[in-house]
């Protein structure tokens, strides 16, 4: 074999092995979307099986969001001295398990408990593997490699969310959590086989790692996360209820709602990816107010079927643009702390969605409807909008370091 083929297939091989880790990845937010986003399709089942209100079925979705706030920036910092492959590995372990806790809690305060429980993993597995992704390839393909680890999160709302969805409306809502447990396992062989092992940084540690927070940059970046994003989490929250009460769609076609508006997500991360490869805080300028403009027209789409369809697919791709740029924005922000402003952004993203659940749910609750959420989403994305300008003026005096 000459050289040339030689080099041909060894370079065949590395590509091979790096989609195969980028998949093994991916998968972990495939398991992770699945949980966070398929309870928002069975809330009306989980309020039946629990006999619980809708606000209160909300809480379990705010329960997991705070475990993601306090589980990120704990296991990342905690985590610091370990082989990122082996942290991923716990994580996806723990994550694994306290979803079979979920699946036998018997009540609704034991299931508020396992719901934070299973929060906890959520953003120190994607911060870590967006580290590692980004270690796998190119810094001018970071944002790409980034939305590929998050597309297993995206892709859930298309496949694993609907699939779980008319799991759980046909034998039972707690199925749920087995099948996501399934993924998890799953996962973990993935990440034994294809990821390469890498010790941890010399000089890695808790204190290192905790440095992120003293920069500025980095509570902005958060910021627009938290303010900027909780909109979405208000209309996806209770997306379901907008639509059989107000669209009129049958409920047996939500799964179909939930897919779509799923594939909107995975769409909009990957034109997020390739345009926060070419400016990273040009592409949060331009999704902000996209965000609000979406949410606006949804609002007034949701009164008829077809457009309700139609603006599900467009609010879930506006979206979804947000996050690569911003977990690129906390890489650039803190570079000598990589992990712990990575997990930094999934608190922020659950933040916002704690946020998003609750101020959707005080709306409803004062009888404004079910579409009222989507018009206090718009307002906090024009919110996060000018975050994100206050960050560039702030950038333009004082750049990043290198």
């Amino acid at each position: 074999m000459t050289t040339t083929a030689t080099t041909a297939v060894a370079a065949k091989a590395r590509n091979r092995h790096l989609a195969l880790a980028i998949l093994a990845l991916a998968m972990g937010g495939f398991a992770i979307g699945t949980t966070e986003f398929a309870m928002m399709g069975l809330l009306k089942e989980i309020e039946s099986g629990l006999d619980i209100s809708t606000p209160q079925a909300g809480n379990l979705i705010s329960a997991y969001a705070l475990g993601v706030v306090v589980g990120a920036p704990v296991f990342a910092a905690v985590g610091a001295r370990l082989p990122r492959k082996q942290l991923a590995l716990g994580l996806m372990l723990f994550l694994s398990l306290a979803n079979l806790t979920s699946f036998i809690a018997p009540d609704y305060a034991t299931m508020l408990v396992t719901r934070f429980a299973s929060g906890l993993p959520h953003g120190a597995f994607f911060g870590v593997a967006a580290v590692i992704a980004a270690g796998l390839v190119a810094p001018s393909k970071r944002g790409w490699a980034i939305s590929m680890v998050m597309g297993g999160l995206t892709v859930a709302n298309v496949i694993g969310v609907p699939l779980a969805t008319w799991l759980g409306q046909t034998f039972g809502w707690r199925l749920l959590f087995v099948v996501v447990g399934a993924i998890g396992l799953a996962t973990v062989v993935m990440l034994l086989k294809f990821v390469p092992f890498e010790p941890a940084h010399p000089e890695a540690s808790i204190r290192r790692e905790l440095g992120a927070l003293k920069r500025i940059q980095v509570w902005l970046a958060l910021l627009i996360g938290v303010i900027g994003f909780g909109g979405f989490f208000a209309v996806y929250t209770y997306i379901a209820h907008t639509m059989t009460s107000v669209a009129g769609i049958p409920e047996f076609l939500i799964p179909a709602v939930v897919a779509l508006y799923g594939l909107g997500m995975v769409v909009g991360n990957i034109i997020g990816g390739r345009i926060a490869d070419k400016s990273v805080m040009g592409t949060i300028y331009l999704v902000m107010p996209g965000i609000a403009v979406a949410l606006v027209v949804y609002g007034i789409a949701a009164h008829w079927a077809w457009s309700a369809f139609i603006m599900a697919f467009v609010v879930g791709a506006i979206g979804s643009m947000l996050v690569p740029p911003l977990q690129t924005r906390l890489l650039d922000a803190s570079p000598d702390a990589p992990s712990l402003a990575s997990s930094l952004n999934h608190s922020a993203l659950n933040v916002a969605n704690a946020l998003g659940a609750f101020l959707g749910g005080t709306v409803i609750a004062w009888g404004w409807g079910y579409v009222a959420p989507a018009y206090v989403g718009a307002g906090l994305a024009m919110l996060g909008l000018g975050i994100a300008l206050l960050s560039g003026l702030l950038e333009r005096r004082r750049p990043l370091a290198a």
